[in-house]
């Protein structure tokens, strides 16, 4: 077995075990799943160490035959850009698993459903044959549906349903973009490789109508707009860990997938669409910045903040060159650790006051010091201060688009002067004036929050320092790509 089969075979595995444990024993299944995680971690860890930075092809390939009728294989590798995101997708989902140790409710189903998204998370990520990535991009739809829906909040099966339906016709649209796909390929096969390398001759009009059925599929999970709308109550009613998974994990697989397989397939669709990119990506940075602003609740201002910072990823994208592309990819991985990690520091207060209205607080830095540390540190890295991880993506698709763009890249300085002013305002009235004596008995953050939320801001924090190590990675793959562009 490969290493890439090992690391999604692990979680699998995990969620097995867990099956077959009674319900009761809820600390040997929090063991397992905590576990699991560690040790797939770990091999993702390994991934990354053992991954040559300066190979443009795919590494750690595995192939070999599954249904030999429709010439569909299991075929495995990674690149620098699914690296990236696997070993993403390691660390966010053992912090998230931590992190739910405070589940009460079903424990048992709960753990099992997170493994099983893991393995769908990964999959995508590694997969070259387009089958087998349906196969792993469908098995995320339904443990989210089930861990919206059972432990969510007060709206909890409207959000749960609002994500699946919403999930499921991108799903179709996407299907029918690899069926036409295949159907045009000689002879027919899903290799996502050798479909790249023979769609791209197709004929303008064919490879516009692919690229839209694609795109949509791809746009409804990142979200781009107008299909944002079922993102911030899935948020604002998911359990916290399944929130940093949602945002740190799931909503890069729509970039993914459009900077894997709709750009390098079809170059031609690509340049044809790319006036209507730029738009869409201007509208999420300064939209989902006005929708944050005009938040009372902190999860939904978080889960707005998330609109945003992706419209930067699309923006770094409509670039169509190396600075603008390596800028959305690394903006998509600091996105995950600084919203991941937001969202576990606003599942934090909520555990305890029981209310995530901003205006409900008032001096919480003077009771709380270390949670209003972590707290700021990361504020401050999502509206993009210089020194950590948020400006380094956000300046790269700047910087990228502008040549291209600049009078859309002026009108999306909007959105981060938005940013600054909506995450200044909520330090303002959650941790400075007066301290609101109602919250005297809460206490400060414990040692299995700690856990969670310490290595995200580390990471933010060496990123923001030192991008090199994630650009020197992301890099060889990203300059690819673009040559594929033309």
């Amino acid at each position: 077995m490969s290493l890439l089969s090992l690391i999604v075979v692990i979680p699998l595995i995990g969620a097995l075990i867990i099956l077959a444990i009674p319900g009761t024993r809820t600390k040997l299944i929090q063991g397992v799943a905590l576990v699991t995680s560690a040790v797939c971690l770990f091999f993702t860890g390994y991934l990354y160490a053992a991954f040559d930075k300066a190979v443009v092809t795919m590494q750690f390939v595995e192939k070999f035959s599954w249904i030999p009728a429709f010439n569909i294989n299991y075929y495995v590798g990674v690149d620098g850009l699914s690296v990236a995101l696997v070993t993403l997708t390691g660390l966010l989902t053992m912090l998230a698993i931590v992190y739910s140790f405070n589940i009460t409710l079903r424990i048992k189903e709960f753990f099992f459903w997170f493994l099983l998204l893991e393995v769908g998370m990964l999959g995508v990520f590694i997969s070259l044959d387009f089958f087998l990535f349906y196969v792993f991009w469908e098995l995320t739809l339904v443990p989210m549906y089930f861990l919206i829906g059972v432990w969510g909040g007060p709206k909890k099966e409207y959000a749960a349903i609002k994500f699946f339906l919403y999930t499921l016709f991108g799903s179709l649209l996407m299907l029918l973009g690899i069926l036409a796909l295949y159907f045009n390929s000689t002879p027919h096969t899903f290799d996502m490789l050798e479909l790249i390398n023979q769609a791209r001759l197709l004929p303008l009009t064919m490879q516009i109508w692919i690229f839209l059925a694609l795109y949509v599929g791809f746009a409804i999970k990142i979200p781009a707009f107008p299909f944002h709308t079922w993102l911030p109550l899935a948020h604002v009613e998911a359990p916290t860990g399944v929130s940093v998974i949602l945002a740190g994990v799931l909503l890069k697989m729509g970039t993914y997938g459009i900077m894997r397989v709709s750009f390098p397939a079809l170059p031609l669709a690509t340049k044809w669409f790319m006036p209507f990119l730029i738009i869409i990506a201007v509208i999420n940075i300064v939209y989902g910045a006005f929708c944050a602003m005009a938040q009372k609740d902190l999860k939904k201002m978080v889960a707005y903040s998330s609109v945003n910072h992706m419209g930067y990823c699309l923006l770094g994208m409509t670039a169509m060159s190396s600075i603008g592309f390596n800028g959305a990819v690394l903006q998509m991985i600091t996105h995950g650790l600084i919203t991941g990690s937001l969202f576990f520091l606003v599942g934090v207060i909520y555990d305890r006051a029981h209310t995530r209205d901003i205006d409900a607080f008032g001096g919480l830095a003077a009771r709380f010091p270390v949670y209003a540390g972590l707290m700021i540190i990361q504020v401050m890295a999502s509206l993009g201060l210089p020194g950590l991880a948020g400006f380094v993506g956000e300046f790269l698709c700047f910087l990228g688009a502008f040549e291209a763009w600049p009078y859309y890249v002026a009108v999306g300085t909007i959105g981060i002067l938005v940013t600054a002013a909506f995450f200044l305002r909520m330090i303002e009235k959650v941790f400075l004036g007066p301290f609101n004596e109602k919250w005297a008995g809460l206490k400060d953050i414990n040692f299995r929050e700690m856990v969670a939320i310490v290595p995200l801001v580390v990471l933010t924090i060496v990123i923001g320092v030192w991008p090199k190590f994630c650009l020197d990675l992301i890099d060889p793959t990203i300059t690819y790509l673009v040559g594929m562009l033309g």
